[in-house]
């Protein structure tokens, strides 16, 4: 039998009701992105909290993806007052993805972290969110557009201003600035004291962000790159060097 030469990408599950059972999924379009732009070989992990047995296996990922998801991060996850609700919430992702991304950065395993993703990365490291940035003052309405096609809905949004010397300028030599798709109601409030920023949005809200001193590859991203990745050059570029460090992993691993 010949050996897997792909990285294994681990993708946190989202737990939703699905004919009134629990299911644990993923969406495909995260799956291709890993498999088509990153090349690697995506694995999902059920969202059953961070035990011995999960702690093991990311023993032996070479990337671990954090997507978005139709589910909020608990605001009791960064002492936010509980009412008025803004769900839906995911608590079993909750309980899964907030110490594993501790558990990522300690053994120096590449992460990518995508829209709520990229919010459970600064809650994590002890930032906190907006429930609603449309509803702050002097912010543009960050929603995808109600019930209209996905094609739509995905479509680019809104300008981010790249951060000089930052991973993500790096990764677009031909300007400071790209487009991007926007789909999010929460957002970054409060910067995580780890986290320094990479990108943001035309009124100021945090559209990226990485982990100021990690060793390897930590990146969020606010938008959506995995939505039709072979379409942008930038999303293939960030995928590419997700997909890179996770080889770079691989080999030191094997």
């Amino acid at each position: 039998m010949s050996k897997m030469k792909r990285p294994l990408i681990g993708v946190v599950a989202d737990v939703r009701p699905v004919d009134e059972q629990p299911f644990h999924m993923a969406q495909e379009k995260y799956l291709t992105a890993i498999r088509v732009a990153a090349e690697g070989f995506p694995v999902i992990i059920p969202s059953f909290g961070l035990d011995d047995d999960l702690a093991d296996f990311i023993g032996q990922l070479d990337g671990l993806l954090l997507t978005g998801a139709v589910s909020n991060v608990a605001p009791e996850r960064y002492g936010a007052p509980l009412e008025p609700p803004r769900g839906p919430y995911d608590p079993e992702r909750d309980s899964t993805t907030l110490p594993l991304i501790d558990l990522a950065l300690v053994t120096e395993l590449p992460l990518l972290a995508v829209c709520r993703g990229f919010q459970e990365l600064n809650v994590a490291l002890g930032g906190t969110l907006s429930p609603r940035v449309h509803e702050l003052q002097g912010r543009i309405d960050h929603r995808a557009p109600y019930k209209r096609p996905l094609a739509e809905q995905y479509a680019p949004a809104h300008a981010v201003k790249l951060a000089p010397g930052g991973v993500l300028a790096e990764l677009n030599p031909g300007g400071d600035t790209v487009m991007v798709n926007s789909l999010h109601w929460q957002g970054i409030e409060t910067l995580a004291p780890l986290l320094s920023v990479e990108a943001t949005a035309p009124d100021g809200t945090i559209e990226g962000i990485r982990v100021t001193d990690a060793k390897g590859f930590t990146l969020g991203v606010q938008w959506h790159p995995e939505w039709d990745v072979t379409a942008s050059p930038f999303s293939m570029a960030l995928f590419r060097r997700f997909g890179e460090a996770a080889r770079m992993r691989r080999a030191r691993r094997l």
